[in-house]
């Protein structure tokens, strides 16, 4: 089962969103991304889908971390699927292609044609997903980022 996230699932989904950051290589920190998500769910900055365990619908085992922005060259809004994450005992089970789901049917709600993710190189099965799922690896454009301190 997938939904929408509530201020109630913080707990678990701080557990999954740490274990998401450790993946990436990023410092684990339970208490900092507790509160990074807190502001985002209590300010309504982000849009997270979680998905329940079927034989226990109050464990958390997945989610994704949706924000709405806009691009100027489509002259609409787009959704950044920023974070997808799995729990590793619950992979291969089409979770994540769920949560991808509920992300399509938020882009329709909205009249988004566009949603928009990034993955490590090294991530080929978040790409294989990716790729099953119709999402399109762009060679056109180059993505940079800048560290401002």
């Amino acid at each position: 089962m997938t939904r929408k996230a509530n201020i109630q699932d913080l707990d678990q989904l701080t557990e999954l969103f740490d274990q998401y950051v450790v993946f990436y290589k990023s410092p684990s920190n339970y208490e900092k991304h507790y509160a990074f998500l807190k502001e985002r769910l209590e300010n309504n900055e982000a849009i997270v889908f979680v998905a329940c365990d079927d034989a226990n619908p109050d464990k958390i085992i997945g989610f994704a971390l949706n924000y709405i922005t806009f691009s100027s060259l489509a002259l609409n809004k787009i959704i950044i699927l920023n974070d997808l994450f799995v729990d590793i005992s619950a992979r291969k089970k089409g979770i994540g292609e769920k949560l991808i789901l509920e992300t399509v049917a938020l882009a329709k709600e909205i009249g988004s044609h566009t949603i928009r993710l990034r993955t490590a190189k090294n991530n080929t099965a978040a790409q294989k997903l990716y790729h099953k799922m119709g999402f399109v690896r762009e060679d056109y454009l180059y993505s940079y980022d800048l560290t401002v301190s």
